[in-house]
This record gives structure tokens, C-alpha cells and sequence, in this order.
């Protein structure tokens, strides 16, 4: 019998992960609650072993990770799309980039929040949540009056953590229109409504 080649494995194996990362996103976005989903549920759905799953993502905490990180490919562009129309407004642009993570928050909301829940250690360590401060802060460096960029960044994305975001959309049944309004209000409150560096004369 002849050994299938590495190749063919690897190619297996890229095919069960991405079954397993469809099957899980529909899933957790048909569930009003993403903790209900099992990974019995997720395996069963992809066609696969209840260890593939194991194996490929560690625990229910790593699959929910992976499941995020594939969902932020939208988010990533609406970045480089703020980036490119708010180049000289600073301020614009950390309204801008703010905004675009409190949409994907209220649109990923159950699933941020079984993220938490599932102990993906701290939010903190997550690879995007760096990604994403490092870009805030240097938006935030270029702006007049923000003593400490690197600390304001930090505080900023606290403010649309997503079991705050759960807790004013499903539990206060707060709009998410009015939600990102009151976001672009503290946001000016911290960063101002001055003019920006380059468009003084």
C-alpha cells in the first residue's frame, strides 16, 4: 500500500481546519448563546473527529481564538481604509479606527464574549488586541494634548471591551447607533476638537 505523500496530509489537514473554522462560525452566529455551542456540535458539523479538533486548536478557548482571528479580516481593512481617508486628522482617524472595532464588537458580540468566558487568558495577550493598540497609538501620538499615548490607547479600548458592549446592547438594550455616538463623545472628550498639526497654516 502506498504512503500518502506529506503533501496530501498537509492538504487534508488545511481542509479539516477549515471546515472546522465555517462549521464553528455558523454555529456560534446562529446561537444567541455561543457557550451553548459544544465542540461536540462543531465536530459533528465540520465531519470531523471530536479530536481533530483537539488537536488542531487545543481546547474550546483556542477554536473560539481561531474563529476571531478569521472574522478580522474586515476589520482590517476598514483600518487601512481610515488610514488612507483620514491621513491628515489625526483626531479623525482615532474616531475612525475606534468606531470600526466597536462595529465588529456589536456584530461579534456573543462571540467576544464566549471568548472571555472561556478563558482566553487576558484579552491583553491576544495577537490582534496588540495589532490593534499599536495602531491606535500611533494615531494617538500625533495628536495635540494626549500626554501618553500607549496608556490612552489602552483606556480607549477598554471602553468597548465586549462584556461591556453585551451588557448595553442585550442587557440596558442600549441602540447600537446610540452606543457608538456616546463612544464618539468620550472619545473627543479625551482627544479634543482642535485643530490637527497639518492643517494649521
Amino acid at each position: 500500500m502506498v504512503q500518502r505523500s506529506e503533501r496530501a496530509e498537509r492538504a487534508d489537514a488545511l481542509r479539516n481546519r477549515e471546515a472546522v473554522l465555517a462549521a464553528a462560525d455558523v454555529l456560534f452566529a446562529a446561537s444567541s448563546s455561543p457557550q451553548s455551542v459544544s465542540m461536540d456540535d462543531i465536530a459533528a458539523a465540520a465531519g470531523v473527529g471530536k479530536g481533530t479538533l483537539f488537536r488542531r486548536f487545543g481546547d474550546r478557548a483556542g477554536l473560539i481564538g481561531a474563529v476571531i482571528a478569521s472574522r478580522l479580516e474586515p476589520l482590517q481593512e476598514a483600518v487601512r481604509a481610515a488610514q488612507e481617508a483620514a491621513a491628515s486628522s489625526p483626531r479623525q482617524l482615532v474616531l475612525d479606527l475606534l468606531d470600526a472595532s466597536l462595529r465588529f464588537k456589536i456584530e461579534n458580540r456573543n462571540l467576544m464574549a464566549a471568548a472571555e468566558d472561556a478563558g482566553l487568558s487576558s484579552p491583553y495577550q491576544a495577537p490582534h488586541y496588540g495589532w490593534w493598540h499599536e495602531i491606535l497609538r500611533a494615531a494617538l501620538d500625533q495628536v495635540p494634548g494626549v500626554h501618553d499615548a500607549d496608556f490612552t490607547a489602552h483606556a480607549l479600548l477598554a471602553a468597548i471591551r465586549a462584556d461591556l458592549v453585551v451588557h448595553l446592547i442585550d442587557g440596558r438594550k442600549m441602540a447600537p447607533e446610540a452606543l457608538r455616538a456616546s463612544l464618539a463623545a468620550h472619545i473627543r472628550n479625551v482627544v479634543g476638537d482642535g485643530p490637527d498639526p497639518s492643517r494649521e497654516g
